[in-house]
C-alpha cells in the first residue's frame, strides 16, 4: 500500500492512495474531491472510473460538482428558505430562486484538513472541517469529519460524521461521476442497474420536488429487476423529459443496496448505504464545453448516485428527514466495492 502528496497549487494538495491490487484513489484538499479513481476491467487493466477535469482550475467554479463532498444539505431547497424550531433561515440562492447543493460557499468550496492512515489492509484519509453559522446560513456552528478508506477487497468507503451546538438541517454525499466502461471510452447507455425501490420523487420543471411520491410500476423508474440505463433515455416519460430525457430524481432505497454492471468491461460496482435513498442523476447537463482528464465530456457520460435523506422533507411531510439535533452525532457510512464478472 501507498500514500503520496503532491503539492498542486498555493493551498491545494493531492493525496493518491493505492492499494496492494493497484487499485488508485486521488482526493484534493479542496473540496474533498474525487479526481481519479483507477479500478481494474475483466483483463486486469486499471482505468479511471470517474469524471475529472484535465485541468485542476476548473475546480473553483465547477458547475457539475465532480468528486465534491456536498453539504451541509445535498439537492435542492426549494426558496431557498426553511423554518425549523418557529425560526425561519434564508439562504443562498445559487440555481434561480432555489439553494443547491449548500450553496456558493458549500463544502465543496473549503479547503479541508486532511490526514492520512495507515493499516494492514487499508489505508485512507481523514478530511476534517468546522463550519460557523455566519458562514452559511444554516443554524449551529458544524464540526464534520469525512473518512475516504480504500481496502485492498478494492473497497471506497466513505463515512461521514458530524456534530453540531444547535439543532440544524444535515444530509452529507459525494458527488462522483462514475463510469465503469473505463476511461469514459463508452457512455452509460448500456450500464445495468439493478436495486429495490418501488417509488421515487416527482419533480416539477425546475427539478424541485412536488411532494408527491410516484410508483415505479410500469415505468422506467422500476429498477427492481434490472434495468439498462438507456431505457430512461429514450422514453416519452413525463419524468424523464423535465430532467432533459434522462434521470435526475431521488429514489428511496428498500435494501440500501444499488448493483451496477457494465458488460463490455465487465467492471460491476456494488454500492451499499445505511441512507434511506438516494438521487440519481445521469448527467444530463453535461457537454463538450468541459475538459475532462480523458477527454471532452458529453451528455450522459457520468452517473451520479448521491446516497442521501431529502431536502424535500423541509417542505413537504413523508420524506426522510434532515434534521440533526443539537450535540447529536451524525453518522452515516457508503461504500462502493468493484469487482469484475
Amino acid at each position: 500500500m501507498e500514500i503520496t502528496t503532491k503539492e498542486v497549487s498555493n493551498r491545494w494538495t493531492k493525496y493518491s492512495l493505492m492499494n496492494d491490487h493497484g487499485m488508485k484513489l486521488s482526493v484534493l484538499n479542496y473540496g474533498g474531491i474525487i479526481t481519479e479513481l483507477l479500478v481494474p476491467d475483466q483483463h486486469g487493466t486499471l482505468e479511471n472510473v470517474v469524471l475529472g477535469y484535465k485541468n485542476l482550475e476548473d475546480y473553483k467554479q465547477d458547475p457539475n460538482y465532480f468528486g465534491a463532498i456536498i453539504g451541509r444539505v445535498a439537492g435542492r431547497i426549494e426558496g431557498s428558505s426553511f423554518t425549523l424550531e418557529g425560526q425561519t433561515y434564508d439562504l443562498d440562492a445559487n440555481e434561480g430562486p432555489n439553494h443547491l447543493h449548500g450553496g456558493t460557499n458549500g463544502f465543496h468550496q473549503k479547503i479541508w484538513e486532511v490526514t492520512p492512515f495507515e493499516s494492514e489492509n487499508q489505508i485512507g484519509l481523514t478530511l476534517s472541517l468546522n463550519v460557523s453559522k455566519e458562514e452559511d446560513g444554516y443554524p449551529g456552528n458544524l464540526d464534520v469529519t469525512v473518512t475516504y478508506t480504500l481496502t485492498n477487497e478494492n473497497e471506497l468507503v466513505v463515512d461521514y460524521q458530524a456534530e453540531s451546538d444547535e439543532t440544524t438541517v444535515l444530509t452529507l454525499t459525494n458527488h462522483s461521476y462514475f463510469n465503469l466502461s473505463g476511461n469514459y471510452k463508452r457512455t452509460l447507455h448500456n450500464h445495468h442497474l439493478t436495486f429495490n425501490s418501488p417509488r421515487f420523487v416527482e419533480l416539477d420543471d425546475k427539478l424541485i420536488p412536488t411532494g408527491k411520491w410516484l410508483d415505479v410500476d410500469d415505468t422506467p423508474f422500476d429498477f427492481r429487476e434490472g434495468k439498462d440505463l438507456v431505457e430512461g433515455m429514450v422514453t416519452p416519460h413525463p419524468q424523464n423529459k423535465i430532467a432533459k430525457d434522462g434521470f435526475d430524481h431521488y429514489f428511496i432505497l428498500e435494501e440500501g443496496q444499488v448493483h451496477v454492471e457494465e458488460p463490455t468491461s465487465g467492471r460491476t460496482l456494488e454500492i451499499t448505504t445505511d441512507q434511506p435513498g438516494m438521487v440519481m442523476y445521469t448527467s444530463n447537463n453535461l457537454d463538450d464545453s468541459f475538459l475532462l482528464a480523458e477527454r471532452s465530456a458529453e451528455k450522459y457520460l457520468g452517473l451520479c448516485m448521491e446516497t442521501q435523506s431529502s431536502p424535500a422533507s423541509l417542505h413537504h411531510e413523508g420524506f426522510p428527514s434532515i434534521v440533526l439535533n443539537g450535540n447529536a452525532p451524525y453518522h452515516k457510512r457508503t461504500t462502493f466495492s468493484f469487482k469484475t464478472q
